[in-house]
């Protein structure tokens, strides 16, 4: 009951968040791209003004910070803190491209282009990339807060965290892939979808079967 309750403040939670972050963007849309489609190509990019940079990054961090408050005020086990800060973050990801394409119609396809964070450079990459991580982060989470409780043991060992480490970073060595025509103000290259690929396929099979061989009871 308790954690059917989480997920269900989790998703309220998610779903205003995203709202206002989507809102956000549609406020920078306007002012970064005066008399242009709302719903035009992002890329490439105007050349901002550096204290709307600066203040685009320390919102990106403050962001970062609110989502790991909620995990660290919900939960006090590790792996269920990681949960629900996944499933926060997956949640929030998801509902502000809904919110963008209810309000200005963007993107308008998944394959798109988006700066995904600023931290520590440009992240890039078609919408549909970071969509996909964020489905995978929920399911996960999901499986997690609702399978695994305070005592149960994690179905994830040393060597199944070093391998899901490993693909997140050969899906973020993809959005980092273009940073260099990015940071110059020019139009992205192509995206490395077989790098994407393998850092998101060999997550969820690390992942899969860690579960499968623990086969965690349902709580």
């Amino acid at each position: 009951m308790r954690t059917r309750g989480l997920l269900t403040w989790l998703t309220v939670w998610s779903i205003a968040f995203g709202v206002a972050e989507g809102a956000v963007v549609v406020y920078l849309r306007r002012l970064c791209y005066p008399g242009e489609p709302a719903n035009g190509p992002l890329f490439p990019l105007r050349n901002l003004d550096t204290l709307l940079v600066l203040t685009e990054v320390a919102r990106e961090a403050a962001t970062l910070l609110m989502l790991l408050g909620v995990a660290m005020l919900a939960e006090r086990r590790p792996l269920r803190r990681f949960a629900v800060f996944a499933f926060a973050f997956a949640g929030w990801d998801i509902v502000y491209y809904a919110t963008l394409w209810v309000a200005i119609r963007w993107p308008t396809s998944l394959l798109e282009w988006d700066v995904l964070f600023l931290i520590p450079a440009p992240w890039a990459a078609p919408v549909l990339a970071p969509v996909l991580v964020s489905l995978a982060l929920l399911g996960a989470a999901v499986l997690v807060l609702r399978r695994i409780d305070e005592t149960a043991p994690s179905p994830l060992r040393t060597r199944d965290w070093a391998l899901l480490i490993a693909c997140g970073a050969l899906i973020l060595w993809s959005f980092f892939w273009n940073v260099t025509p990015i940071v110059r103000m020019r139009p992205p290259g192509a995206y490395p979808w077989w790098l994407f690929l393998a850092g998101w396929l060999g997550g969820l099979i690390v992942f899969v079967r860690a579960w499968r061989t623990a086969a965690p009871r349902r709580i």
